[in-house]
């Protein structure tokens, strides 16, 4: 594993910058920057943009000076190059369209969600992971549409999020009931949005729960991604991490992968299984043996 520095030559705020990589790791990056106490606001998706005054420093402390091309390639060869498609601060525009298209007249709440989606702690469950769930939902719905309950429980499945896992879940079901009530909308469908957003704790709906169906494969569409764009969700559940030592995250990594092993059925749709079931089972199985090996 290597650090990576470029050229600073990218302009901004009456400076040249530059960016710095990891070779392998998010974590080792992370790790890198507090040690150069670089401040987190400087963390874009995939790289930290570091103004031309600390480079000749960050070098002194082991970084490895490269041109810009090399470091490009290096990003994209460790798989942790995040595409445009998935760059959380690149999506607050699509997001409040699609909000606007869903409950329309309420943009204040929009973009309350919108913002619990951007805190800062937050590596995987950001704008990028929501943006993902909308659209996934779109691909397994008929007709491309979900019912409008099945989206509202997208929108607030994860708007609470402290990596404490099923209080999340109910703490964002909470607030998905409180909030949709001040917007008006009826009480069933209040409680069914509460129902599934409490739903995705397990990712266990019946087989006769069609809305759960749509939101628990569409939430669980990151398992089926090519190999990089697997090693970039990881990389980036890892770095909401990095708080907890290695021994510990690895042992309960490996639990929440031998519960999604043991699901059966991984995914309930139709289309789901046809577009992520084969590489879902790859991903995690592959995982889990780099956990064990």
């Amino acid at each position: 594993m290597a650090i990576l520095i470029d050229t600073p030559m990218w302009p901004a705020h009456g400076t040249v910058f530059a960016h710095l990589v990891s070779d392998a790791s998010l974590a080792e990056l992370h790790a890198f920057a507090a040690a150069a106490e670089i401040p987190e606001r400087a963390f874009d998706e995939d790289h930290y943009d570091v103004p031309e005054r600390r480079h000749a420093d960050l070098v002194l402390r082991g970084a490895q000076p490269v041109d810009g091309r090399t470091l490009t390639r290096a990003l994209i060869a460790s798989g942790l190059r995040v595409p445009a498609r998935e760059r959380a601060k690149a999506l607050a525009t699509p997001l409040a369209q699609r909000w606007e298209q869903l409950l329309p007249g309420r943009p204040e709440l929009g973009r309350e969600l919108i913002g619990r989606w951007s805190e800062a702690h937050r590596r995987y469950h950001t704008n990028a992971h929501l943006f993902a769930v909308l659209t996934s939902l779109d691909e397994i719905s008929d007709d491309g549409a979900a019912p409008r309950a099945v989206s509202l429980a997208a929108w607030f499945h994860d708007a609470v999020y402290a990596g404490r896992a099923g209080q999340d879940e109910e703490d964002s079901a909470l607030l998905a009931e409180s909030r949709l009530a001040d917007a008006g909308l009826p009480a069933p469908e209040i409680a069914e949005v509460g129902r599934l957003v409490r739903l995705t704790a397990a990712h266990r709906p019946s087989t006769d729960d069609g809305g759960g169906q749509l939101l628990c494969d569409a939430d669980l569409a990151v398992l089926g991604r090519d190999s990089a764009g697997y090693r970039r969700y990881t990389a980036q559940v890892r770095a909401e991490y990095a708080h907890v030592p290695d021994g510990p995250f690895r042992a309960g990594r490996a639990q929440v992968l031998e519960h999604l092993l043991a699901l059966d059925p991984l995914f309930h749709t139709e289309r789901a299984r046809e577009l992520w079931l084969d590489g879902a089972r790859t991903n995690l199985s592959e995982e889990l043996a780099g956990l064990r090996g």
